[in-house]
């Protein structure tokens, strides 16, 4: 078995970066070395005081030191990484480029009155978890060892249980939202039309290139070809083909 710190370095650039950031902004708060009001997403703030770092600051917190943080750190580890690792291999720009389309899809989203979150940190994380679901729609998921479930209803069960156990749904829901709409451009509507509507912009390559995080990207491109089906509503996940 490896160690913790073998565990850690053989993590993907950008889960591992998110991850991070996400532990590091929690202890600071738990700490009292930074107030949580301060990082906080209020677009009054932004935009009558000029305090922009809330757009991105607000998606480092999933609340303080419980068992609901280390349920979303763990799945940035599992799902994220199985993501980053997996559809994603090689892929880096692309996935950072979900990651910043999620973050730009939830903003507006919190701004509508019945959407009002101050942190948008675990809509994030679960949008990963609704991609993923969609990419490995057939995996078998045990929950708590008390349900188990293909992983294309996995959102909705965590959904259905952070209810249950008196949690507010609305992360959950904005990310299952941010996560469709993603899934939606990259995957569904180019399979369906042959046009992608949502491509990683080419300075989000050339600042992984130059930043030098990730493996050096293959020439993938997306089969024009239709998806199996595995289910009536379920796709089996994007398919790929080597260039040449």
């Amino acid at each position: 078995m490896s160690s913790p710190g073998e565990f850690y370095k053989s993590l993907p650039p950008i889960s591992k970066a998110y991850g991070t950031l996400c532990i590091a902004f929690t202890v600071a708060v738990q700490l009292g070395i930074l107030n949580p009001i301060l990082i906080a997403l209020d677009f009054g703030e932004v935009f009558f005081r000029f305090q922009v770092w809330r757009l991105i600051t607000n998606f480092f917190f999933l609340g303080k030191f419980s068992i609901n943080f280390g349920i979303r750190l763990l799945m940035i580890a599992r799902y994220g990484v199985n993501l980053e690792k997996g559809p994603f291999e090689r892929r880096t720009a692309d996935f950072l480029w979900m990651m910043i389309f999620g973050g730009l899809s939830l903003l507006p989203l919190s701004a509508i009155p019945i959407f009002d979150l101050s942190f948008l940190g675990i809509s994030l994380v679960f949008m990963l978890l609704y991609v993923w679901s969609r990419e490995f729609p057939n995996a078998q998921i045990n929950i708590y060892g008390l349900v188990a479930l293909k992983a294309f209803y996995l959102p909705w069960a965590m959904l259905t249980l952070d209810v249950l156990f008196g949690s507010s749904p609305v992360p959950d829901f904005l990310g299952i939202v941010a996560g469709h709409l993603y899934y939606f451009l990259t995957v569904l509507h180019p399979l369906a039309t042959g046009k992608n509507l949502l491509k990683t912009p080419k300075l989000i390559h050339k600042l992984v290139a130059r930043w030098g995080i990730g493996a050096p990207a293959r020439n993938y491109t997306q089969s024009s070809a239709q998806p199996e089906r595995t289910t009536g509503v379920a796709f089996r996940g994007r398919s790929y083909r080597l260039d040449g």
